[in-house]
């Protein structure tokens, strides 16, 4: 249903792209029976969760009254314009620019939602910031109009400087951007030098003050709103739990508890897949005295200890140790195996790339550059096998090996196409350009391999992992933001701009097909192809404008192709995603890398690692690097039974475990566990009312003692 649903919102958004004005023009009919399943297949799903849900609810989630709502809009809206298309009439299908909603509504768009929700609970206090930049940007503007309006200035252009309020206010918001820097102030700035210091006082208080004071604004607000639903997320899990506890429960002595064959039933059925093994563990961490029952404070954390990911490792003898023992255990052999090993075999390969890369900056048609192209090569190839002979294969190709997956996949294909690019060449028929291209992208793709030695660079990488998915949230936002200024901009400037081959140099041609860009900026940039004549220019344009570089002299086209008023629709799209939507983003940044830089730890973690080692099974982060599965380890048997035995064994046999590496977890898992770990483990939290209407000011609990109020 999930996937059903994504697929008619796909083709919905899409639709935009076959509609006047097209990419790929289809007729209106076409497009409207598409538009109509979509509807259909919407208001299907909503059918689906009023079946599923209670009637109260349904009525009060605002999501649904909002898909609800839009299909009507729409239904509307398509009725009346293909009523007027039938007379020939030309309208405007309004109702386009809402279709980002039901991306927005649906359930499977919670991140989405929530980022939204980020937005509007920011509003409020960045507005009063927003109100007072303007009014400076407007008390400057007053500033400028009585300083230069009766000089008889002139821009490059010959039209008069500074001499009307609404373009001087529009040149001054252009001037916080910097699009328009230093342009704007050079005819005042010719006439007396003096005059530079208005320009200079400005750009202090709007550009660096105003905008640094937007992005504190907007960060304390998220942060503090986060925060808020971080604080609403974990008491929940915590009431929830509390609530299984008391529906589980029996009276064993004076307590009540959840008996062990009622635990791991539990456990089995939130998580079908869970191993004996794992699942033991766990039991063992929370039932310390092996009592055969799971008490309370220890059934709270069950969710938690689900929740971290601990792998499973089966440790194996390598294949040559069993097929050759007598070579593979000899001393020789054991001194490679120490090599690779060691620390000086990572920094050595470091150096070997480093100078890998000043030969890939120097001329490839010298011959001894493209000799040591082979050394180098071979070289890597030769690491490649000494650490298939040192690792047990499996174990260096697990499936959480990227790294050397990476390594080798690059050098093989960089192998095979410099194979093919040599024989190419020899054959003295042609030169594939396309080839040797591939062949310089991997050998430069090569020097990524330097971010596994670095431990700073690792942890960065790491973060950006986290944030992968909270910054494709990130994308699903802009693109809806997109899509409603693509469809207003092409019903409102649409076949005002058109583009000509840049070869044809006729009059119509030199001026963008409309008179009104002649002796324009646009027209002399030769910006004729950023047009609002589909989809998919408009998209491009507005990325343009969210890069702000020159974004003024495209607003200005536009104005001078419609009206004045068009710049406000330029102004809108600067302030919602250059403003506000790229500073949440940057608050958002600043959060993660706080909280993956300094969070230690979790005590359920600790709890994990701890028992893990007690029982003699426990593999170390540290080891796992480089696909050192089995380096430094103390042999232990299978299971958990605790004897000694053989305690240098040989045949590394058996389940051991090892906490995942935090790279596997998200930043909200992070923040909810920052959050938990200021909560005392036996309070039960507030009632299930006082969570749901938990609020940003509402930041310390109801009854306070000293330690949380500190």
């Amino acid at each position: 249903m999930q996937v059903a649903i994504y697929f008619f919102i796909c083709v919905d958004l899409s639709l935009a792209l076959f509609e006047v004005p097209a990419l790929f023009p289809l007729p209106f009919l076409a497009t409207s029976i598409a538009e109509v399943l979509c509807l259909t297949a919407f208001f299907g799903r909503l059918v689906h969760f009023a079946k599923v849900t209670p009637q109260m609810v349904f009525w009060k989630d605002t999501k649904n009254i909002c898909i609800m709502v839009t299909i009507v809009l729409t239904l509307f809206d398509l009725i009346i314009y293909g009523s007027l298309e039938a007379v020939n009439i030309h309208s405007i299908r309004w109702s386009r620019a809402l279709r980002p909603v039901f991306l927005i509504n649906f359930p499977e768009s919670r991140q989405i939602r929530r980022t939204f929700r980020s937005i509007r609970n920011t509003l409020p206090d960045i507005l009063y910031v927003f109100l007072l930049f303007v009014f400076s940007v407007l008390i400057f503007s007053l500033m400028a109009l009585k300083l230069f309006g009766d000089r008889g200035l002139q821009t490059v252009e010959g039209s008069p400087y500074f001499t009307n309020i609404l373009e001087i206010a529009f040149e001054l918001y252009v001037l916080v951007t910097t699009a328009n820097s230093p342009d704007v102030m050079m005819p005042a700035y010719n006439f007396s030098w003096w005059y530079s210091l208005y320009f200079i006082t400005y750009i202090i208080i709007n550009t660096y003050i105003f905008m640094s004071v937007f992005l504190a604004v907007v960060y304390n607000n998220y942060r503090k709103h986060l925060k808020n639903e971080i604080r609403k997320l974990a008491y929940l899990k915590r009431h929830k739990m509390i609530e299984a506890f008391n529906i589980l429960k029996v009276k064993v002595g004076t307590e009540f508890v959840v008996m062990e064959a009622r635990w791991k039933q539990l456990a089995r059925i939130v998580m079908p897949h869970i191993s004996g093994p794992h699942l033991e563990l766990l039991l063992r961490i929370s039932d310390e005295g092996q009592k055969g029952h799971v008490d309370k404070m220890n059934f709270i954390r069950l969710a938690d200890l689900l929740n971290i990911q601990v792998v499973t490792i089966n440790i194996k003898r390598h294949p040559l140790e069993d097929w050759m023992p007598r070579v593979y255990q000899s001393s020789a052999s054991l001194l490679v195996q120490r090599m690779v090993r060691h620390r000086i075999f990572v920094w050595v390969y470091d150096v070997i790339i480093l100078i890998n890369a000043i030969f890939i900056a120097l001329d490839e048609k010298n011959p001894f550059i493209s000799y040591a192209e082979w050394l180098f090569l071979s070289l890597y190839i030769i690491e490649i096998l000494l650490k298939l002979y040192t690792y047990e294969p499996r174990a260096y190709f697990g499936r959480k090996q990227f790294w050397n997956w990476f390594d080798t996949l690059i050098i093989i294909a960089a192998l095979v196409a410099t194979v093919a690019n040599t024989t190419i060449q020899s054959a003295r028929k042609y030169n594939s350009q396309q080839i040797l291209d591939i062949v310089l992208i991997l050998r430069i793709l090569r020097l990524l391999r330097i971010i596994v030695s670095i431990q700073r660079f690792r942890l960065i990488v790491t973060t950006l992992i986290n944030i992968g998915p909270t910054i494709l949230t990130f994308g699903g936002l802009v693109l809806v933001v997109y899509y409603v200024f693509a469809i207003i901009g092409m019903e409102a400037f649409h076949g005002k701009v058109q583009f000509f081959d840049p070869n044809f140099t006729t009059p119509n041609a030199l001026v963008c097909g409309n008179p009104a860009l002649k002796d324009s900026a646009f027209a002399r940039d030769r910006y004729c192809k950023n047009n609002f004549n589909d989809l998919a220019s408009s998209f491009i344009v507005l990325m343009e404008l969210t890069v702000v570089n020159q974004w003024h002299v495209l607003a200005g086209g536009f104005a001078l192709v419609t009206h004045q008023a068009a710049k406000l629709y330029f102004i809108g799209f600067h302030v919602v995603v250059v403003i506000l939507i790229v500073n949440i983003f940057i608050a958002f940044i600043l959060e993660a890398f706080f909280v993956a830089y300094s969070l230690e730890k979790s005590e359920v973690e600790t709890a994990i690692e701890k028992k893990i080692q007690e029982l003699g099974v426990g593999i170390q982060e540290e080891e796992m690097q480089d696909g050192k599965l089995v380096d430094n380890m103390d042999a232990k048997d299978s299971g958990f039974s605790g004897d000694d035995g053989d305690n240098k064994r040989k045949a590394l046999k058996g389940l051991y475990f090892r906490i995942a590496s935090k790279k596997y977890r998200t930043v909200d898992a992070l923040l909810q566990q920052m959050f938990e770990s200021e909560i005392a483990p036996e309070d039960e939290g507030p009632s299930l009312d006082e969570i749901l209407n938990f609020s940003p000011g509402d930041v310390y609990p109801k009854n306070p003692n000293f330690e949380n109020s500190a």
